[in-house]
């Protein structure tokens, strides 16, 4: 299964962002979304952003993996697997 993440754009760096999710910060390549900007919610897989979401679906998403890793006896928090 493959799953990707939204997680904000706080920083570019040429083809490069900083993103952060819950506290989580990490490089990524912006090489298959060029457009993404400061501020957007990117869906991260692999170390590349993969597509930009708004952050509706963004916050949505984050609670239903929230959600699912309370089910499964996680903590509770989407960003725990990043850390």
């Amino acid at each position: 299964m493959c799953l990707a993440v939204p997680m904000q754009v706080l920083e570019r760096r040429g083809e490069l962002a900083i993103v952060e999710l819950d506290g989580v910060q990490r490089e990524v390549s912006l090489m298959l979304q060029p457009e993404a900007k400061r501020g957007d919610f990117v869906l991260v897989h692999a170390g590349y952003a993969i597509g930009i979401v708004d952050e509706q679906e963004a916050r949505e998403t984050l609670a239903l993996l929230a959600e699912m890793a309370r089910l499964e006896g996680g903590e509770g928090e989407p960003g725990a697997a990043f850390r």
